[in-house]
Parts: structure tokens; C-alpha cells; sequence
């Protein structure tokens, strides 16, 4: 499908959460929410396709000392430049003009001094525009896309080690229904008792993970710790309790937030953690990223990583800011990596497949790609998102933007009933009125979002948001 890119546009709106995220080194109590739109050509069809996403705090670049704001300009000049630099590329495919495009930011990036998963933020925004484009054109979901090779990716170019097209890997059937893996933030409170007076939510949804664990019917967590071993402790115990209440079968994961900077650090924390048998009747499906990035993939830092017969499943999240970053993950004895559209659509496409080749060739080896989340939210992210995972064959998915802020009560009434008629499987009416994720036994459906280009399935009105001046 030979395509090329007329025009883009970028549009804003401020977002505001309903209760503290903090993850790590921040606390989210707002971020912007960004919409990039193009109007591609595709073999003399024009379409146009959206993306979008929060700019989170503190997530591409860990600078504890950094502002905020100065964190947020960097964010917004990644999506500026990537979408001032489509404008007028042509490729013969969807794969094609995400190389090129891909080339063209990370040498920029690097002139500027951004590290590749933040300069990558920005390519990701047109990465997924593009392929909605495609998907409009072809006529095609995104699982659809996959099983005929619409986008045109070709696997060798990335990893000599494989062959074909995706769908020689990804034979696995798309589901309607996955559970929800929510997150426990730092902060978050574990009871009503936890709650002051002062910070009670009148919302009518739940605020206490007792609460969502009633209202959701929660199977899945996941665990944001400190790094201090006696406090997580305390609190997975109390976590534990909570769910053991619930008399359901329940897993969880656990994030280290990048928290630790040798191999040893890790290995004492954990073994204080897991101390008097603590994980033995838990079902603990992974450690997500517990190494800072400026070690995580360091072969002297981790030389003993790989044969430490104790460790937990451990993947990988920040680290992975490139195609590369995976095999080195593997040969550091990590068991694989997280999704996220962020990140790359294309890269999660070709990480996969690496994946489901390797558990052919080793079958008892452990290895997994997770879909990880920093407050995905519709209308346009969580739903991208979600078709991508799932098509992918993706089986824990973490999403926490439902927690984190009040639906889509921050956009207008008419995108609100939008929502509500093309996902009515998805969003239902809050007690407020406005739309919210429709959890029901702990799990969403993707029903209506699987019949859908790239998720959203309808034309969303970009007019009602701040529109920003594409240049510098």
C-alpha cells in the first residue's frame, strides 16, 4: 500500500486525576492530553488517522531535579517534531515510512541530547496514526492488518533470526474479553480508613483498593513498591488479606520503578522480600523493570543476574527504547518485555514474534511480553492500545486510567455519547452520568474495539481541544 503523508495537526486538552498516580520518583495529579492527526494518501485514497496520549512526569526521562514543565516542553517537542517531519514522506508501505520516519527522529533526538525512548515518544504518535490510516483503507482491523501484512513489515530487516511475516508467529486467536490488571500506586489508599476526611472523593467510584476489589470483582494487581523491603512487606501482607478475603484466584505483579542500581541491591531487597516463604502460595507473574535504566542492560552491572537461580521472572519496561533492547534483555537473563503503544507499535509487532520464535525453539524457557500502562485513557489511547495488545496475544494487560481519572467527563457531551454508542461494551454510564470503563468479573470486553480500524471506529471531532502550532 504506497502511501504518503499530506498533512498533520496536533491538539491538547489538560487533564486533571482524580486522585494521586505516583509511580517511582512523581506523583500525577495532571498532564496534558495529546491528539496528532494525519491525512495520508494511500494508493490514492485519502484517510486520515489519529493517535494520542498523556505526557506523563518523570517516565522518559527519570531526572529527579527536572521540572515539570521543562519535562512536558520536551514531551510536546518530540510529538512536534516527528509530526512536522511526516509531512511529505512517501513509502510503500506503512513499515517503510516508519523506518525512514524512525531514522530521521532518532538523529535529531540525539543532536538534541533526548535519550532514544524519549525522542521515540514522538515517532510512536505518527506510527499510530499511520496504521489507523491503513486500516481505514484496507478496510481492515488491526488483527487483520497482521494476518495479511497489510503495514508490509518485513521481520529479517530487524532480527536476522526471523523470518516470514507476523502472521507465521502470531497464530494465537483474538479475544473479547480480558482481565484487568489494576494498579496499586504508591499512594493509593488500601481502606476507607486510609482515606482523611480532607480527601474523600465524591465521585461515586471507588477511591480504596477494598472498594475497587468489590465494585471490580479485581483478579489481577498490580504492586508499585519502594525498594525498602520491611514496608512493601507490610503492605503486600495487607494487599494479600484484602484479596484472600475475596475468597477469588487472584495474581499479581509487581513494578520496581527502576529502583535499584546493582545487582546486589536487588538481590538482598529481594530476598528480605521473599523471606519466611512469602511468595510460595502468591501467584507472582513477574518483576516489571526493578533496574534503573543507566544499568538495566549493562552486562558488568548484571554479570551475575543470568545464573542467580532464585530470581524472580523479571521483564523488562523503560529499558526498552529501541528494537535492540530486547535481545540484550534476554541474553541478561531477563524473561521478556511490556507493551505499550508508546513505545512502538512496530517494535511490539517485531519483539513478539522474537518471542514466539524462541518458545518454539526452547519450549520450558520462560518468556512473555506484559501490556503495561501509565493511566492509558479514552477516548483514542486506552482503546489503541488495547487492539494492538490483544492482537498481539498479549494475556496480562494493566490498565489504571479508569482509577486515575473521572472517564471521559472531561470531554464533551457529544464525544461522551460517541463513546458510549460505537463501545457500549467497554463504557457505561457513571452514577455521575458521563462515561466510564465497564468492568464486569474483573474483566473488560474488546467486542466492539476488535471490529475497529486501530480501536476507536468512528471520526473524533479534535475542534473542542487547544489546537498547537505544529513548528517550534
Amino acid at each position: 500500500m504506497p502511501l504518503e503523508i499530506i498533512d498533520a495537526d496536533i491538539h491538547q486538552i489538560d487533564m486533571k486525576t482524580r486522585l494521586p498516580f505516583k509511580y517511582g520518583i512523581a506523583t500525577m495529579t495532571e498532564a496534558p492530553l495529546v491528539f496528532v492527526r494525519v491525512r495520508v494518501d494511500i494508493d490514492g485514497q485519502e484517510c486520515c488517522g489519529i493517535s494520542s496520549d498523556l505526557l506523563p512526569p518523570k517516565w522518559f526521562t527519570k531526572i529527579p531535579d527536572k521540572p515539570l514543565d521543562a519535562e512536558v516542553d520536551e514531551m510536546r517537542d518530540v510529538v512536534r517534531h516527528a509530526a512536522r517531519a511526516c509531512i511529505g514522506l512517501r513509502a510503500a508501505t506503512a513499515f517503510d515510512l516508519w523506518q525512514n520516519l524512525s531514522a530521521q527522529q532518532s538523529t535529531w533526538g540525539d543532536a538534541q541530547g533526548y535519550p532514544r525512548l524519549l525522542s521515540n515518544f514522538g515517532t510512536t504518535f505518527t506510527e499510530r496514526a499511520v496504521i489507523e490510516s491503513c486500516g481505514k483503507a484496507a478496510g481492515q482491523t488491526f488483527a487483520q492488518m497482521l494476518a495479511h501484512n497489510t503495514l508490509g513489515v518485513r521481520l529479517q530487516e530487524i532480527d536476522a533470526a526471523l523470518s516470514g511475516t507476523p502472521s507465521d508467529y502470531l497464530t494465537h486467536s483474538i479475544r473479547n474479553r480480558v482481565p484487568l490488571r489494576q494498579t496499586i500506586g504508591m499512594a493509593d489508599p488500601l481502606t476507607p480508613a486510609d482515606i482523611a476526611d480532607d480527601e474523600q472523593l465524591h465521585d461515586r467510584l471507588p477511591q480504596a483498593l477494598t472498594e475497587s476489589v468489590e465494585r471490580y470483582a479485581l483478579k489481577q494487581l498490580k504492586v508499585k513498591v519502594s525498594g525498602v523491603a520491611d514496608a512493601d512487606r507490610d503492605r503486600l501482607s495487607q494487599i494479600v488479606r484484602i484479596m484472600q478475603d475475596t475468597g477469588r484466584q487472584w495474581s499479581f505483579s509487581m513494578d520496581g520503578n527502576e529502583l535499584f542500581q546493582s545487582f546486589d541491591q536487588f538481590k538482598d531487597y529481594w530476598e528480605q522480600l521473599s523471606a519466611d516463604g512469602m511468595f510460595d502460595k502468591l501467584n507472582l507473574l513477574f518483576v516489571e523493570q526493578p533496574f534503573h535504566r543507566s544499568v538495566a542492560l549493562d552486562e558488568n552491572v548484571l554479570a551475575e543476574f543470568r545464573t542467580w537461580t532464585e530470581r524472580p521472572v523479571t521483564i523488562i519496561d523503560e529499558s526498552g527504547s529501541g528494537t535492540d533492547s530486547l535481545p540484550r534483555a534476554l541474553q541478561l537473563g531477563y524473561c521478556g518485555t511490556s507493551h505499550k503503544n508508546c513505545k512502538g507499535v512496530f517494535s511490539s509487532i517485531v519483539n513478539m514474534c522474537r518471542i514466539r520464535n524462541l518458545q518454539q525453539e526452547q519450549p520450558h524457557r520462560t518468556l512473555l511480553m506484559s501490556g503495561e500502562d501509565l493511566a492509558n485513557i479514552g477516548p483514542v489511547a486506552l482503546l489503541q492500545d488495547l487492539a494492538v495488545a490483544n492482537s498481539l496475544g498479549v494475556v496480562s494487560i494493566e490498565r489504571n486510567g479508569h482509577h486515575y481519572f473521572s472517564g471521559l467527563s472531561s470531554f464533551s457531551t457529544e464525544l461522551q455519547n460517541q463513546m458510549l454508542n460505537a463501545h457500549p461494551d467497554l463504557y457505561h454510564a457513571s452514577p455521575n452520568g458521563w462515561p466510564t470503563l465497564k468492568v464486569t468479573d474483573g474483566e473488560i470486553s474488546l467486542e466492539t474495539i476488535n471490529q475497529a480500524p486501530l480501536g476507536l471506529g468512528f471520526e473524533l471531532d479534535v475542534t473542542e481541544f487547544e489546537r498547537l502550532d505544529i513548528q517550534d
